[in-house]
């Protein structure tokens, strides 16, 4: 489990690609403190597994399925990425619940500054959209970030100063694919309306807002 803060962002320093998947190879400092094989690094919010490593590199397995799920597979040899270890039993949750199973991508519409902020608006799909809610929370290329503003067909984040120094986000252009992952609580709801449904074959569920809402939803 991730929270969505960025520890460092690191380099990709090689990509070896097999049929169906590549072996990447990534420069990372603070983020290979501790690290031991079998650990889990989110990697542009895409949980990795660590294969091997030494002092500044550790490599890491992406199968096909992430590919075609993930923007990872238009990285490049010098693309920066998003770091970020399994969060510790002992750490603050200063973000939100991130897994690092992504749901999908998004394309960046518009960026635009607001003095000290940049509002993003990043368009993507309807079942993608149909989770994400105004103020709620979202990972973006493994960033937690709060919602501003939804509609039918995208969605906005604003970044601070501090998000936009310690991530790569401002370095995307209009155009570009960034990795999406929504907030868990919402899809578990989701999931559960969607049993109830078919359970009562029609008939009017007994899961209402107001029953959401008296049970932490």
């Amino acid at each position: 489990m991730f929270t969505g803060i960025i520890e460092e962002v690191g380099t990709v320093k090689e990509i070896k690609k097999g049929i169906n998947s590549s072996r990447l190879m990534i420069e990372g400092k603070n983020i290979l403190s501790d690290v031991k094989i079998g650990d889990s690094i989110a990697v542009n919010g895409v949980c990795l597994t660590v294969t091997s490593f030494d002092k500044t590199i550790f490599n890491a397995d992406v199968m096909s399925e992430t590919l075609s799920r993930s923007s990872l597979g238009s990285l490049s040899s010098g693309s920066q990425v998003n770091l970020e270890r399994a969060m510790a039993a002992n750490g603050r949750f200063g973000g939100h619940i991130v897994s690092g199973h992504i749901d999908g991508t998004g394309i960046i519409s518009n960026m635009k500054r607001d003095d000290i902020a940049v509002w993003i608006t990043i368009n993507t799909t309807k079942d993608i959209l149909n989770l994400i809610v105004e103020k709620g929370s979202i990972a973006i290329d493994g960033i937690s970030l709060t919602v501003t503003n939804v509609n039918d067909t995208s969605f906005t984040v604003s970044i601070i100063p501090h998000t936009g120094t310690n991530t790569t986000l401002l370095t995307k252009k209009k155009g570009e694919i960034v990795n999406l992952e929504n907030d868990i609580i919402g899809k578990y709801v989701q999931k559960l309306m969607g049993i109830k449904e078919k359970e009562t074959k029609g008939n009017k569920s007994n899961i209402t807002m107001d029953f959401l809402a008296e049970y932490g939803f």
